[in-house]
Formats: C-alpha cells, sequence, structure tokens
C-alpha cells in the first residue's frame, strides 16, 4: 500500500509540472481568442482524447463499464457531472483571471487550494489532518503571500478570480477524492470533461463571439492545454488520488506553481523579483516538508 502512495504521489507531482507550463499555454492564446471560448475548446478536445483512451483501454482489459455494478455506473456519471461542474467554473475563471496577471503568479494564487482542502475537510466532514500538513499549510500560505500581495496589500481583477478559481479547485479535488474510490477513473474524467466543455461552450455563445478564425489562431495553446495538461493531467490527478489522502494531493499538485513560476521566467521572461522568489521556495520547502512521516511515539 505504502508503494501505490509514492506512485501515487510520483503522478501528482507529474501532474503538477504538466499543470505549472500549462500556464505559459494558457497566456499566449490570450493573445488570438477569448477566455471561456478557449476553455471551450481544450476541454472539447480534452473529452474527445480521453473518451477515445478509455474505450480503447476497456477493450483491451476487459474492464468496461457495462459489466461493473450497477450503483458504481450510477455513481461514475452522477461524480463526473458534479467534477465537471467544479472543473468548468474554476477553469473559467482561472482563464478570465490569467489575461490579467502573470503566469507565474496565476500559478501561486491557484495553489490557494492547499490551504482550502484541510480547511473544507474540517467544516464540512470534521477530517483532522495532522499537525505537520497544517504546519506546511501555513508555511505554504507565507510563501504565496510573499509572491502574490503587493505593498498596499491589494489584488487585481485577475488575482481575484483565479482566487475564485482556488475555492473551486478544492472542491473539484474532494469531489475527485469521494468519486474516484466508488467508480470508474477513466469513465469518470471523460464524463467531467465532456460536462466541462458543454458548459464552457454555452457560456462562451452567451457571453462572447466565438469563431473557427480564433481557435484555429490559437490551436497550439489549445492543443497542449487540451491534451497535455487536460486529457493527460486530469487523467493522472484521477486516478493517483485513488491512492493518496487528499490533503496531501492537494500539496502536491501546488507544486504547479512553481513550475509556472519558472516556465513563465524561461518562456515568456516574465520577471521574478527576490520576494517573490524567497516564496517561490518557501513553498516548495513547505510540500517537502508535508511528505517527511514524523517519528512515531512507542508506548511501553
Amino acid at each position: 500500500m505504502q508503494k501505490k502512495k509514492w506512485i501515487g504521489n510520483i503522478l501528482l507531482v507529474l501532474t503538477a509540472l504538466i499543470w505549472g507550463t500549462a500556464f505559459v499555454f494558457q497566456r499566449v492564446g490570450m493573445e488570438s481568442i477569448e477566455p471561456i471560448t478557449f476553455t471551450a475548446a481544450r476541454m472539447s478536445i480534452a473529452a474527445a482524447a480521453v473518451g477515445l483512451v478509455t474505450v480503447i483501454a476497456h477493450r483491451i482489459f476487459k474492464k468496461s463499464a457495462a459489466v461493473t455494478p450497477t450503483t458504481n455506473r450510477r455513481l461514475t456519471v452522477i461524480g463526473g457531472i458534479v467534477c465537471g461542474v467544479f472543473l468548468a467554473s474554476a477553469s473559467i475563471l482561472q482563464q478570465i483571471g490569467i489575461v490579467d496577471t502573470s503566469a507565474g503568479k496565476a500559478g501561486f494564487i491557484t495553489s490557494l487550494y492547499i490551504l482550502m482542502v484541510p480547511v473544507i475537510q474540517w467544516i464540512l466532514f470534521r477530517q483532522k489532518s495532522p499537525l505537520r500538513v497544517w504546519l506546511a499549510v501555513m508555511l505554504g500560505l507565507v510563501g504565496m503571500y510573499l509572491l502574490c500581495v503587493k505593498e498596499n496589500f491589494s489584488l487585481t481583477f485577475g488575482d481575484t478570480m483565479i482566487a475564485g478559481c482556488a475555492l473551486l479547485f478544492s472542491g473539484h479535488i474532494l469531489c475527485c477524492d469521494y468519486f474516484v474510490k466508488r467508480a470508474d477513473p477513466l469513465w469518470l474524467s471523460t464524463i467531467q470533461f465532456l460536462t466541462t466543455a458543454i458548459l464552457s461552450a454555452v457560456v462562451a455563445l452567451f457571453t462572447e463571439t466565438p469563431t473557427w478564425e480564433k481557435i484555429v489562431s490559437a490551436m497550439i495553446p489549445i492543443l497542449y492545454c487540451g491534451i497535455v495538461s487536460g486529457d493527460i493531467g486530469y487523467t493522472l490527478q484521477i486516478v493517483a488520488q485513488k491512492f493518496t489522502d487528499p490533503t496531501i494531493a492537494s500539496l502536491l499538485m501546488s507544486l504547479e506553481s512553481v513550475f509556472a513560476a519558472l516556465a513563465g521566467t524561461i518562456l515568456l521572461h516574465e520577471s521574478m523579483s527576490l520576494q517573490e522568489g524567497i516564496g517561490c521556495i518557501i513553498l516548495f520547502a513547505a510540500i517537502i516538508w508535508a511528505q517527511i512521516p514524523l517519528p512515531k511515539k512507542h508506548r511501553p
């Protein structure tokens, strides 16, 4: 079981790397397309790609959802829709916010869910996390403060939108943690992407002016965010969360903020001040600290 937990943790770090670099493509894509249209396009591609993988995988391993118990099939559909609603809402707010902030900063504010997940767990489910996890969360919050908050203690409109998306992503993590243990993970991922794509497309039709020309002009960012960040990233998240605690999962996935800051600096030449660099290091240290088990007390 411990081996599976470590495999799950490694997959979540890989997920964080994929998501962190995706912030660069999300920001580049905003040069030629509206944010919600971008979200609808990337999620449609993700739904098609992961759906194809799911069908092929179940045919190869002969584990079609059709032969699972009725309860699992029902929970797979319900879970996919609920997770999709959270994912659609969070993705739309994130894409709107990234227009008004840098890729690195967006990554760090999104990582506020490392604080929100254990708080929501305690409020709603009375689930307690170890003291070292709470201390790591507090230390991580200090790191994000150093990166995000200006001298006048204000946030931009984009920062506020992304803070809202962090709250919704924490709900998405908890939903995935609940349903992935009771449903087919691949079909769960497929349904959540399909739900996200439909909801995003409906909102885009009423609030923006989507055209094929705009979609084609942003095709490379859309493909990366749809297939790599969406298909691979979110599917890895759902599979990996079968083997690890949701609070630890949120801490590991918050590494995307570090990767986003590095990718923004290297690829987009975004500047990072000394204060921001210190915040990055502090958050990384907090995440590593949360993974180190403390020695147990032995009673005579």
